[in-house]
């Protein structure tokens, strides 16, 4: 694969707006997050008598359980996009999702003053989180198989929208308050509407919209559920994180210092998503050149021995390096695993987007929610990092199971060759992409 190729394949305007939707979508999603330090000394101010520390462990469930509520309004609302993207278009769903958006951040701005109210908001923004429903398929229908890696990485490095949201989040609330910085953040989501608006453009070779039944049969499948576990993992343990290291830096290392800690903490926090935002693409381009598969079972077991290392709470330093390193390591997983879902399921791309996605949402509910009781239970967030280290070297173990099943099925028969001119092919259909190009699938299209 030469990158000069890339660039005259598919739609560049239609990849440059999948990534800028959501790269301010993920900005929106993770806000919560970002300004937890803030909202949390605004609803659980520390009571006389009580140690830092035990208030911290008294308030640990309710915090992360707020962190969690958008990952999970996401994860509902990723299927909703996914099934509107297989109907109307990505160009048009992803409209609808970023007006829509525009509701809590007033909320949030105008209204929101308690735990249940900030609740209702987070689970509002997850239709922020829902944007990889239609971002990630406006990009992929256009660019032909050997591209895909590469084109939905770049599309979802959009996720580097929760770099911003940490290190500006935290930095503006202490300035500002964090209630002005929702109304802020409907600058970027304006802007990008616009650039939305008269750029993007669905590919011709959208799929026909299928019925719910045969949406059900696809989830019918052991392979749609498989990658399911696999993405909440890489995509579940990153977004979780992201949503979680502010409170996390701010409680383990700055307890004491309620102002500039949480500022510090921003700062740490943007450190370590830049790392796995950025290196998405690059997961997605090496699972081009050497298999989904492979670059998985390596990157779980590498982020399950960083894991392994933080379970032990080290010094500030060596957290910032682990954690880069792990956030890094998730970042490339997401890209592995989408390398491979439109190999799988390439006619249901919408569907299973939205589906995998979900399930990404999910993980990065479970993931803060974790790691609060944890804390609640035991005292110390190091049991939470150990449960994950744990959780990714099963993930190595059972891709070790299924490579020799899937290379016999859709990998080797995944890839797909170029043909010059129009040509009936037996049992096969000719697929046109968008640089022109026609290329031989097999007729199930990976679908069965």
């Amino acid at each position: 694969m030469h990158l000069r190729d890339f660039r005259k394949a598919g739609h560049w305007p239609s990849l440059l707006c999948a990534f800028f939707y959501f790269d301010t979508s993920f900005m929106i999603w993770v806000l919560v997050g970002a300004l937890a330090v803030s909202i949390s000394a605004d609803f659980w101010p520390k009571p006389a008598g009580v140690s830092v520390e035990e208030h911290l462990r008294q308030i640990a469930p309710m915090k992360n359980l707020m962190l969690a509520v958008p990952l999970l309004g996401g994860s509902i609302l990723r299927v909703v996009l996914g099934l509107l993207t297989d109907r109307i278009g990505a160009r048009r769903t992803g409209l609808i999702g970023m007006a829509l958006t525009g509701a809590p951040l007033l909320l949030g701005w105008l209204w929101v003053n308690s735990l249940p109210q900030m609740l209702l908001v987070g689970l509002m923004l997850g239709v922020a989180g829902a944007s990889f429903a239609a971002a990630l398929p406006l990009a992929s229908r256009w660019y032909p198989p050997q591209y895909q890696g590469l084109a939905m990485g770049i599309a979802g490095a959009g996720n580097s929208g929760t770099a911003l949201a940490t290190f500006f989040g935290p930095m503006l609330a202490q300035r500002i308050g964090w209630h002005p910085v929702f109304a802020l953040a409907l600058i970027p989501l304006a802007a990008t509407f616009l650039l939305f608006f008269f750029l993007a453009k669905d590919s011709p070779n959208q799929p026909a919209p299928k019925s719910l039944a045969e949406y059900a049969r696809v989830l019918g499948q052991a392979d749609a559920w498989w990658f399911c576990l696999f993405y909440s993992v890489t995509f579940g343990g990153f977004v979780g994180l992201s949503s979680f290291l502010n409170t996390f830096f701010k409680d383990q290392y700055f307890p004491n210092d309620p102002k500039m800690g949480a500022v510090y903490a921003g700062y740490f926090t943007t450190l370590c998503v830049i790392s796995g935002s950025f290196l998405r693409p690059v997961g997605g381009y090496l699972a081009d050149r050497f298999g989904g598969v492979p670059m998985l079972i390596g990157l779980y077991l590498c982020g399950g021995a960083a894991l392994a290392g933080l379970a032990f709470l080290p010094p500030l330093a060596g957290a910032i390096v682990l954690l880069f390193g792990v956030m890094g390591l998730l970042g490339m997983g997401n890209g592995s695993v989408f390398q491979l879902v439109p190999q799988r399921f390439r006619k249901e791309i919408g569907v299973m987007t939205g589906v995998v996605g979900a399930a990404g949402g999910v993980g990065g509910f479970f993931l803060p929610n974790v790691f609060g009781g944890m804390k609640w239970l035991t005292g110390s967030y190091g049991t939470g990092f150990a449960l994950f280290a744990g959780v990714c070297f099963l993930c190595a173990a059972l891709l070790g199971r299924l490579k020799k099943p899937w290379e016999d099925s859709f990998l080797s028969s995944g890839k797909a060759s170029a043909v010059s001119a129009p040509a009936i092919v037996q049992e096969e259909e000719i697929v046109q992409v968008g640089s022109g190009a026609l290329y031989a699938v097999p007729a199930t299209g990976g679908s069965n």
